[in-house]
Protein backbone atom coordinates (compact mmCIF):
# COMPACT_ATOMS: atom_id res chain seq x y z
CA UNK A 1 0.00 0.00 0.00
CA UNK A 2 2.87 2.15 1.02
CA UNK A 3 4.16 2.07 -2.90
CA UNK A 4 0.92 3.23 -4.06
CA UNK A 5 0.36 6.04 -2.13
CA UNK A 6 3.82 7.71 -3.15
CA UNK A 7 2.55 7.06 -6.64
CA UNK A 8 -0.27 8.78 -6.26
CA UNK A 9 1.60 12.19 -4.11
CA UNK A 10 4.10 11.81 -6.76
CA UNK A 11 1.93 11.67 -10.32
CA UNK A 12 -0.56 14.00 -9.44
CA UNK A 13 2.30 16.75 -9.08
CA UNK A 14 2.77 16.29 -13.24
CA UNK A 15 -1.43 16.83 -13.69
CA UNK A 16 -1.29 20.21 -12.52
CA UNK A 17 1.04 23.11 -13.42
CA UNK A 18 2.28 24.17 -10.50
CA UNK A 19 5.65 25.24 -11.14
CA UNK A 20 7.92 24.50 -8.69
CA UNK A 21 11.35 24.98 -9.23
CA UNK A 22 14.14 21.91 -8.12
CA UNK A 23 11.53 19.08 -8.76
CA UNK A 24 13.33 16.64 -8.22
CA UNK A 25 14.52 17.69 -4.90
CA UNK A 26 10.88 18.48 -4.15
CA UNK A 27 9.60 14.61 -4.45
CA UNK A 28 12.67 13.85 -2.98
CA UNK A 29 11.71 15.82 0.32
CA UNK A 30 8.10 14.61 -0.73
CA UNK A 31 8.39 10.72 -0.03
CA UNK A 32 10.87 10.84 2.98
CA UNK A 33 7.92 13.59 4.73
CA UNK A 34 5.27 11.26 3.61
CA UNK A 35 7.16 8.09 5.38
CA UNK A 36 8.25 10.29 7.99
CA UNK A 37 4.94 11.13 9.10
CA UNK A 38 3.64 7.51 8.61
CA UNK A 39 6.27 6.29 11.07
CA UNK A 40 4.99 8.42 13.52
CA UNK A 41 1.25 8.77 13.07
CA UNK A 42 0.85 5.10 12.59
CA UNK A 43 -0.38 5.44 9.02
CA UNK A 44 0.19 2.15 7.76
CA UNK A 45 -0.47 0.34 11.28
CA UNK A 46 -3.85 -1.24 10.58
CA UNK A 47 -4.51 -4.29 11.52
CA UNK A 48 -7.63 -6.55 10.84
CA UNK A 49 -9.36 -5.45 13.88
CA UNK A 50 -9.03 -1.85 13.00
CA UNK A 51 -12.14 0.02 12.82
CA UNK A 52 -13.21 2.03 9.43
CA UNK A 53 -12.95 5.62 11.64
CA UNK A 54 -9.58 4.76 12.49
CA UNK A 55 -8.60 4.87 9.05
CA UNK A 56 -10.52 7.73 8.26
CA UNK A 57 -8.58 9.19 11.07
CA UNK A 58 -5.62 8.77 9.74
CA UNK A 59 -5.58 9.56 6.34
CA UNK A 60 -7.08 13.17 7.41
CA UNK A 61 -4.16 13.15 10.30
CA UNK A 62 -1.57 11.98 7.24
CA UNK A 63 -2.51 14.68 4.58
CA UNK A 64 -2.69 17.13 7.19
CA UNK A 65 0.77 16.90 8.46
CA UNK A 66 1.86 16.31 4.78
CA UNK A 67 0.37 19.45 3.61
CA UNK A 68 2.09 21.50 6.68
CA UNK A 69 5.75 20.01 5.50
CA UNK A 70 4.80 20.60 2.00
CA UNK A 71 4.32 24.09 3.03
CA UNK A 72 6.95 24.63 5.01
CA UNK A 73 9.17 23.51 2.66
CA UNK A 74 7.88 26.12 -0.24
CA UNK A 75 8.21 28.56 2.36
CA UNK A 76 11.68 28.46 3.40
CA UNK A 77 12.58 27.71 -0.61
CA UNK A 78 11.74 30.76 -2.64
CA UNK A 79 9.08 29.90 -5.78
CA UNK A 80 8.87 32.60 -8.00
CA UNK A 81 6.43 30.57 -10.68
CA UNK A 82 4.51 28.76 -7.87
CA UNK A 83 0.74 28.63 -8.40
CA UNK A 84 -0.50 28.50 -5.11
CA UNK A 85 -4.16 27.75 -6.87
CA UNK A 86 -2.98 24.53 -8.17
CA UNK A 87 -0.85 23.21 -5.42
CA UNK A 88 -4.48 23.30 -3.33
CA UNK A 89 -5.41 21.30 -6.61
CA UNK A 90 -2.81 19.27 -5.53
CA UNK A 91 -3.46 18.53 -1.72
CA UNK A 92 -7.29 17.86 -2.83
CA UNK A 93 -6.60 15.56 -5.50
CA UNK A 94 -3.62 13.94 -3.46
CA UNK A 95 -6.15 13.54 -0.10
CA UNK A 96 -9.32 12.03 -2.74
CA UNK A 97 -7.13 9.19 -4.09
CA UNK A 98 -5.37 8.38 -1.23
CA UNK A 99 -8.44 8.53 0.74
CA UNK A 100 -10.45 6.41 -1.77
CA UNK A 101 -7.71 4.17 -2.28
CA UNK A 102 -7.01 2.85 1.37
CA UNK A 103 -10.69 3.26 2.52
CA UNK A 104 -11.59 0.94 -0.83
CA UNK A 105 -8.49 -1.56 -0.16
CA UNK A 106 -9.90 -2.16 3.70
CA UNK A 107 -13.67 -2.36 2.64
CA UNK A 108 -12.67 -4.86 0.11
CA UNK A 109 -9.87 -6.87 2.22
CA UNK A 110 -12.98 -7.34 5.07
CA UNK A 111 -15.44 -8.06 1.95
CA UNK A 112 -12.68 -10.95 0.98
CA UNK A 113 -12.80 -12.31 4.46
CA UNK A 114 -16.11 -12.57 5.05
CA UNK A 115 -17.38 -13.85 1.96
CA UNK A 116 -14.67 -15.23 0.10
CA UNK A 117 -13.11 -16.52 3.45
CA UNK A 118 -9.91 -15.36 2.92
CA UNK A 119 -7.08 -14.76 4.47
CA UNK A 120 -8.41 -16.22 7.62
CA UNK A 121 -6.06 -16.50 10.88
CA UNK A 122 -7.11 -20.05 12.69
CA UNK A 123 -7.63 -19.31 16.63
CA UNK A 124 -7.77 -21.02 19.89
CA UNK A 125 -8.84 -19.85 23.37
CA UNK A 126 -7.78 -21.56 26.42
CA UNK A 127 -9.77 -20.99 28.83
CA UNK A 128 -13.48 -20.24 29.73
CA UNK A 129 -15.13 -16.87 31.16
CA UNK A 130 -16.93 -14.11 30.44
CA UNK A 131 -14.77 -11.91 28.53
CA UNK A 132 -13.36 -15.32 26.33
CA UNK A 133 -16.86 -16.09 25.58
CA UNK A 134 -17.22 -12.23 24.58
CA UNK A 135 -14.38 -12.61 22.20
CA UNK A 136 -15.04 -15.71 20.45
CA UNK A 137 -19.06 -14.17 19.72
CA UNK A 138 -16.96 -11.06 18.53
CA UNK A 139 -15.07 -13.33 15.86
CA UNK A 140 -17.77 -15.59 15.02
CA UNK A 141 -20.31 -12.52 14.34
CA UNK A 142 -17.75 -10.24 12.65
CA UNK A 143 -16.73 -12.70 9.99
CA UNK A 144 -15.20 -9.78 8.10
CA UNK A 145 -12.24 -10.11 11.20
CA UNK A 146 -10.87 -12.72 9.78
CA UNK A 147 -10.68 -15.53 12.55
CA UNK A 148 -11.72 -18.69 12.26
CA UNK A 149 -12.30 -20.12 16.05
CA UNK A 150 -11.33 -23.61 15.80
CA UNK A 151 -11.29 -24.76 19.69
CA UNK A 152 -11.97 -23.57 23.40
CA UNK A 153 -9.93 -25.30 25.72
CA UNK A 154 -11.69 -25.36 29.72
CA UNK A 155 -9.01 -25.18 31.78
CA UNK A 156 -11.44 -26.30 34.66
CA UNK A 157 -11.65 -29.60 33.94
CA UNK A 158 -9.85 -32.45 34.89
CA UNK A 159 -8.88 -33.63 31.68
CA UNK A 160 -7.43 -29.97 30.24
CA UNK A 161 -3.34 -30.44 29.83
CA UNK A 162 -1.17 -27.82 28.10
CA UNK A 163 0.46 -30.91 26.12
CA UNK A 164 -2.89 -31.92 24.58
CA UNK A 165 -3.25 -28.13 23.42
CA UNK A 166 -0.12 -28.28 21.90
CA UNK A 167 -1.01 -31.20 20.39
CA UNK A 168 -3.86 -29.67 18.90
CA UNK A 169 -2.57 -26.57 17.84
CA UNK A 170 0.40 -28.28 15.46
CA UNK A 171 -2.09 -30.50 13.93
CA UNK A 172 -4.84 -28.25 13.46
CA UNK A 173 -1.93 -25.49 11.82
CA UNK A 174 -3.57 -22.64 14.54
CA UNK A 175 -2.33 -19.56 14.24
CA UNK A 176 -3.17 -17.74 16.98
CA UNK A 177 -3.54 -18.39 20.35
CA UNK A 178 -5.77 -16.58 23.31
CA UNK A 179 -5.44 -17.57 26.37
CA UNK A 180 -6.83 -16.04 30.20
CA UNK A 181 -3.97 -14.88 32.20
CA UNK A 182 -5.81 -15.81 35.03
CA UNK A 183 -6.92 -18.98 34.42
CA UNK A 184 -3.12 -20.50 33.93
CA UNK A 185 -0.41 -20.89 36.41
CA UNK A 186 2.90 -18.85 36.23
CA UNK A 187 4.29 -22.38 35.71
CA UNK A 188 1.73 -22.98 32.80
CA UNK A 189 2.16 -19.58 31.25
CA UNK A 190 5.89 -20.13 30.87
CA UNK A 191 5.27 -23.39 28.79
CA UNK A 192 2.80 -21.80 26.94
CA UNK A 193 5.32 -18.57 26.11
CA UNK A 194 7.69 -21.29 25.09
CA UNK A 195 5.95 -23.27 23.27
CA UNK A 196 4.88 -20.39 20.88
CA UNK A 197 8.21 -19.04 20.41
CA UNK A 198 9.76 -21.82 19.64
CA UNK A 199 6.71 -23.05 17.26
CA UNK A 200 6.39 -19.44 15.56
CA UNK A 201 2.57 -18.95 16.96
CA UNK A 202 1.00 -15.83 17.64
CA UNK A 203 0.25 -15.36 21.45
CA UNK A 204 -2.78 -13.37 22.62
CA UNK A 205 -3.19 -12.71 26.47
CA UNK A 206 -6.57 -12.15 27.69
CA UNK A 207 -5.21 -9.71 31.14
CA UNK A 208 -7.26 -9.18 34.18
CA UNK A 209 -6.73 -6.34 36.40
CA UNK A 210 -4.71 -8.50 38.90
CA UNK A 211 -1.19 -9.33 37.06
CA UNK A 212 1.24 -7.14 35.90
CA UNK A 213 3.41 -7.96 33.51
CA UNK A 214 7.19 -7.17 33.05
CA UNK A 215 7.57 -7.90 29.53
CA UNK A 216 6.79 -4.71 27.06
CA UNK A 217 3.68 -5.74 25.61
CA UNK A 218 1.39 -4.77 22.66
CA UNK A 219 -1.72 -3.10 23.63
CA UNK A 220 -5.18 -3.88 21.32
CA UNK A 221 -8.61 -3.81 21.67
CA UNK A 222 -11.14 -6.01 20.11
CA UNK A 223 -14.82 -3.99 20.31
CA UNK A 224 -13.80 -2.84 23.72
CA UNK A 225 -12.07 -6.10 24.86
CA UNK A 226 -8.94 -5.50 25.84
CA UNK A 227 -5.85 -7.68 24.64
CA UNK A 228 -1.96 -7.85 25.12
CA UNK A 229 0.35 -9.17 22.43
CA UNK A 230 3.42 -10.79 23.83
CA UNK A 231 6.16 -9.54 21.19
CA UNK A 232 6.27 -6.63 19.41
CA UNK A 233 8.47 -7.06 16.54
CA UNK A 234 9.07 -3.30 14.81
CA UNK A 235 9.67 -5.13 11.41
CA UNK A 236 6.35 -6.11 11.40
CA UNK A 237 5.11 -2.57 11.30
CA UNK A 238 4.94 -1.56 6.84
CA UNK A 239 7.03 1.37 6.87
CA UNK A 240 9.93 -0.24 8.87
CA UNK A 241 9.49 -3.20 6.83
CA UNK A 242 9.48 -1.14 3.51
CA UNK A 243 12.57 1.44 4.59
CA UNK A 244 14.32 -2.15 5.05
CA UNK A 245 13.58 -3.37 2.12
CA UNK A 246 14.94 -0.11 0.72
CA UNK A 247 18.06 0.04 2.14
CA UNK A 248 18.56 -3.66 1.19
CA UNK A 249 18.12 -3.06 -2.46
CA UNK A 250 20.28 0.13 -2.74
CA UNK A 251 22.85 -1.21 -0.40
CA UNK A 252 23.07 -4.49 -2.68
CA UNK A 253 23.10 -2.97 -5.61
CA UNK A 254 25.90 -1.04 -5.01
CA UNK A 255 28.15 -3.87 -3.83
CA UNK A 256 27.31 -5.70 -6.92
CA UNK A 257 27.80 -2.85 -9.13
CA UNK A 258 31.07 -1.36 -7.56
CA UNK A 259 32.38 -4.43 -5.80
CA UNK A 260 31.08 -7.72 -7.62
CA UNK A 261 31.40 -6.53 -10.90
CA UNK A 262 35.49 -6.55 -11.08
CA UNK A 263 35.64 -9.03 -8.27
CA UNK A 264 33.79 -12.00 -9.57
CA UNK A 265 35.89 -12.44 -12.49
CA UNK A 266 39.28 -12.91 -10.48
CA UNK A 267 37.34 -14.73 -7.48
CA UNK A 268 36.08 -17.01 -10.74
CA UNK A 269 40.00 -17.47 -12.10
CA UNK A 270 41.83 -18.15 -8.72
CA UNK A 271 39.30 -20.81 -7.65
CA UNK A 272 39.37 -22.40 -11.29
CA UNK A 273 43.30 -22.95 -10.84
CA UNK A 274 43.37 -24.44 -7.35
CA UNK A 275 40.35 -27.10 -8.02
CA UNK A 276 37.94 -28.42 -9.89
CA UNK A 277 34.24 -27.77 -9.56
CA UNK A 278 31.51 -25.20 -9.70
CA UNK A 279 32.78 -21.62 -8.88
CA UNK A 280 29.59 -20.87 -6.85
CA UNK A 281 28.50 -22.78 -3.58
CA UNK A 282 24.60 -22.93 -3.28
CA UNK A 283 23.50 -24.36 0.52
CA UNK A 284 19.67 -24.72 1.42
CA UNK A 285 19.35 -22.73 4.28
CA UNK A 286 16.36 -21.62 6.97
CA UNK A 287 14.96 -18.46 5.83
CA UNK A 288 12.28 -16.16 7.33
CA UNK A 289 8.74 -17.88 8.75
CA UNK A 290 10.21 -21.28 8.17
CA UNK A 291 10.96 -20.90 4.35
CA UNK A 292 13.77 -22.81 2.77
CA UNK A 293 16.04 -20.80 0.16
CA UNK A 294 19.23 -21.28 -1.47
CA UNK A 295 22.23 -18.95 -0.25
CA UNK A 296 24.98 -18.62 -2.51
CA UNK A 297 28.87 -18.21 -1.79
CA UNK A 298 31.97 -18.20 -3.33
CA UNK A 299 33.11 -22.10 -3.35
CA UNK A 300 36.09 -22.33 -0.40
CA UNK A 301 36.33 -26.22 0.02
CA UNK A 302 37.17 -29.12 -2.62
CA UNK A 303 33.92 -30.59 -3.74
CA UNK A 304 32.83 -32.97 -0.99
CA UNK A 305 29.70 -34.60 0.26
CA UNK A 306 29.43 -33.59 3.59
CA UNK A 307 29.21 -30.11 2.35
CA UNK A 308 25.54 -29.28 2.98
CA UNK A 309 25.78 -31.38 6.69
CA UNK A 310 29.27 -30.61 8.40
CA UNK A 311 30.16 -26.97 9.13
CA UNK A 312 33.82 -25.51 8.31
CA UNK A 313 35.77 -26.48 11.48
CA UNK A 314 39.35 -24.66 12.52
CA UNK A 315 42.15 -26.34 9.61
CA UNK A 316 39.14 -28.13 7.66
CA UNK A 317 41.06 -29.99 4.86
CA UNK A 318 38.18 -29.49 3.02
CA UNK A 319 39.16 -25.85 2.53
CA UNK A 320 41.36 -24.55 -0.72
CA UNK A 321 44.56 -22.31 -0.35
CA UNK A 322 41.97 -19.59 -2.32
CA UNK A 323 39.34 -20.74 0.32
CA UNK A 324 41.21 -19.93 3.32
CA UNK A 325 41.82 -16.40 1.84
CA UNK A 326 38.35 -15.86 1.09
CA UNK A 327 36.96 -17.04 4.14
CA UNK A 328 39.19 -14.99 5.82
CA UNK A 329 38.15 -12.05 4.43
CA UNK A 330 34.65 -12.86 4.62
CA UNK A 331 34.78 -12.50 0.59
CA UNK A 332 33.10 -15.57 0.19
CA UNK A 333 29.88 -14.42 1.78
CA UNK A 334 29.86 -11.50 -1.40
CA UNK A 335 27.51 -13.33 -3.59
CA UNK A 336 24.93 -13.54 -0.73
CA UNK A 337 23.93 -9.91 -2.22
CA UNK A 338 21.88 -11.80 -5.23
CA UNK A 339 20.39 -13.30 -2.60
CA UNK A 340 19.39 -9.55 -0.53
CA UNK A 341 18.63 -7.86 -4.21
CA UNK A 342 15.71 -10.70 -4.48
CA UNK A 343 14.21 -10.89 -1.35
CA UNK A 344 15.70 -13.85 0.29
CA UNK A 345 17.56 -12.37 2.80
CA UNK A 346 19.09 -8.85 4.01
CA UNK A 347 21.82 -7.07 4.98
CA UNK A 348 21.60 -7.38 8.11
CA UNK A 349 19.80 -10.02 10.09
CA UNK A 350 20.35 -13.18 12.03
CA UNK A 351 22.79 -15.60 10.20
CA UNK A 352 20.87 -18.17 8.36
CA UNK A 353 21.60 -21.97 9.46
CA UNK A 354 21.48 -25.12 7.76
CA UNK A 355 18.38 -27.58 7.69
CA UNK A 356 19.83 -30.04 9.48
CA UNK A 357 21.35 -27.53 12.02
CA UNK A 358 18.10 -25.03 12.17
CA UNK A 359 16.33 -28.80 13.05
CA UNK A 360 18.56 -29.42 15.33
CA UNK A 361 18.66 -26.34 17.20
CA UNK A 362 15.10 -25.81 17.25
CA UNK A 363 14.92 -28.85 19.43
CA UNK A 364 17.99 -28.28 21.79
CA UNK A 365 17.91 -24.84 22.14
CA UNK A 366 15.00 -22.48 23.67
CA UNK A 367 13.21 -19.87 21.30
CA UNK A 368 15.76 -20.70 18.53
CA UNK A 369 12.76 -20.10 16.03
CA UNK A 370 11.91 -16.78 16.96
CA UNK A 371 14.98 -15.45 15.16
CA UNK A 372 13.34 -16.71 11.93
CA UNK A 373 10.71 -13.78 12.46
CA UNK A 374 12.33 -11.75 9.90
CA UNK A 375 14.70 -12.19 7.27
CA UNK A 376 18.32 -13.55 7.60
CA UNK A 377 21.18 -11.70 6.89
CA UNK A 378 24.85 -11.22 6.01
CA UNK A 379 26.15 -10.27 9.17
CA UNK A 380 24.33 -9.75 12.08
CA UNK A 381 24.66 -8.48 15.82
CA UNK A 382 25.35 -11.57 17.01
CA UNK A 383 28.52 -12.12 14.34
CA UNK A 384 29.56 -8.69 15.53
CA UNK A 385 29.52 -9.29 18.96
CA UNK A 386 32.10 -12.19 18.42
CA UNK A 387 29.30 -15.28 18.13
CA UNK A 388 29.86 -16.08 14.06
CA UNK A 389 31.43 -19.05 12.64
CA UNK A 390 31.65 -22.43 13.64
CA UNK A 391 29.43 -23.33 17.29
CA UNK A 392 31.83 -24.63 19.50
CA UNK A 393 29.78 -25.44 22.14
CA UNK A 394 26.16 -24.74 23.39
CA UNK A 395 27.70 -21.73 24.82
CA UNK A 396 27.74 -20.09 21.28
CA UNK A 397 24.71 -20.67 19.93
CA UNK A 398 22.73 -19.55 23.20
CA UNK A 399 24.26 -16.41 23.04
CA UNK A 400 23.74 -16.41 19.41
CA UNK A 401 20.32 -16.81 19.83
CA UNK A 402 20.37 -14.21 22.61
CA UNK A 403 21.70 -11.53 20.50
CA UNK A 404 19.34 -12.29 17.34
CA UNK A 405 16.30 -12.12 19.79
CA UNK A 406 17.67 -8.88 20.71
CA UNK A 407 17.67 -7.70 17.48
CA UNK A 408 14.38 -8.47 16.14
CA UNK A 409 13.25 -6.96 19.44
CA UNK A 410 14.79 -3.85 18.92
CA UNK A 411 15.79 -3.52 15.23
CA UNK A 412 16.40 0.21 14.05
CA UNK A 413 17.84 1.46 10.58
CA UNK A 414 20.63 2.95 13.40
CA UNK A 415 21.49 -0.63 14.24
CA UNK A 416 21.82 -1.96 10.69
CA UNK A 417 24.12 1.07 9.49
CA UNK A 418 26.46 0.55 12.98
CA UNK A 419 26.70 -3.51 12.51
CA UNK A 420 27.01 -2.89 8.98
CA UNK A 421 29.92 -0.29 10.09
CA UNK A 422 31.26 -2.69 12.70
CA UNK A 423 31.34 -5.72 10.07
CA UNK A 424 33.71 -4.13 7.92
CA UNK A 425 35.74 -2.81 10.30
CA UNK A 426 36.25 -6.67 11.61
CA UNK A 427 36.76 -7.96 8.23
CA UNK A 428 39.78 -5.41 7.96
CA UNK A 429 41.41 -6.74 11.68
CA UNK A 430 40.56 -10.26 10.70
CA UNK A 431 38.48 -12.53 13.11
CA UNK A 432 39.63 -15.19 15.05
CA UNK A 433 36.57 -17.46 14.08
CA UNK A 434 36.98 -16.37 10.39
CA UNK A 435 38.20 -20.00 9.04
Amino acid sequence: MSTIDIVIIISTLFVFPIYITNLYIFIGYSVFSWFLIAAKTGFYNVQRHTGVYRIIRLVFIQMGFYAIIIYAFIGFNQQPSLCRQHLIYYFISSFVLVFVFKTLTFLLLLKYRSVFKGNIRNVVFIGKNSKMNQLIKVFKTRTYLGYDVKKQFNTKTDSFSLESCFKYILEHKIDNIYFSVSELSNTEINKLINFADNNLRELKFIPDSKEVFSKKLKYEHYDFIPVLSLREIPLDEPVNLFIKRVFDIMFSALVIILVLSWLTPIIVLLIKMESKGPVFFKQERSGFSRSVFGCYKFRSMTVNKNAHLKQASKNDTRITRVGKFIRKTSIDELPQFFNVFIGDMSVVGPRPHMISHTTMYSKKVDKFMVRHLVKPGITGLAQVSGYRGEIESDKDIINRVRFDIFYVENWTLLMDLKIIIQTIINAFKGEEKAY
